[in-house]
């Protein structure tokens, strides 16, 4: 029973009591696969004293059972799951900034994504950061890494798309040449450029 009553107990946090802590901020990173999102948003929201990373693409690892998946041709199905995972995903970074934590929020956002998934966020301040490696570069990381996220994927073509089909929002950063610390780095340095509101 105790179990059950501890459940149900309001907690008061900080936030509620009113103490406010650094403001709260919200940065949307994206790129293709093998930019270094992952990393370089991971290293980015540990600089804050209440930082999240949020990963767009757990949202849909967790469809079990009837999962599309993404692939270089989207049919209707896999269009309607991933709106709902970047419905969800801006929907629980608002949530974490709204309770005062700076979300770094990572994903793929390709052309009209990229605009939509802004539009969705209430967070404010925001920056919008685009990792843009040389395609070489990307297909040189994409062949260290333990998982492989190309598959049926050309990444020189997938970079071409993503280049010329995605509006140009925020800070495009070629991080061809940069470690992930130095693109967090550049990344402060440069917040102004990313800023979009």
């Amino acid at each position: 029973m105790a179990f059950v009553a501890s459940r149900t107990a309001k907690v008061v946090t900080p936030a509620a009591q009113g103490e406010r802590f650094e403001p709260a901020v919200g940065f949307l990173i994206t790129g293709v696969m093998a930019a270094g999102k992952s990393t370089v948003a991971e290293l980015l929201a540990q600089r804050f004293q209440r930082g999240v990373h949020l990963r767009g693409d757990v949202f849909r690892k967790m469809i079990v059972r009837g999962r599309d998946p993404i692939a270089p041709e989207l049919g209707d199905e896999a269009l309607r799951q991933l709106d709902l995972r970047q419905r969800i995903a801006a929907s629980v970074a608002n949530d974490y900034w709204r309770d005062d934590f700076t979300v770094v929020l990572q994903d793929i956002y390709v052309g009209s994504s990229l605009p939509n998934v802004v539009g969705r966020l209430e967070i404010s301040p925001l920056y919008v950061i685009v990792l843009n490696p040389r395609p070489d570069v990307v297909a040189a990381r994409e062949r260290l890494r333990e998982k492989s996220g190309y598959g049926d994927w050309d990444v020189e073509a997938l970079c071409t798309t993503f280049e010329e089909e995605t509006p140009r929002v925020g800070l495009w950063l070629d991080t061809s040449d940069l470690s992930a610390d130095e693109t967090v780095e550049e990344i402060l340095r440069r917040r102004l450029d990313a800023r979009v509101r």
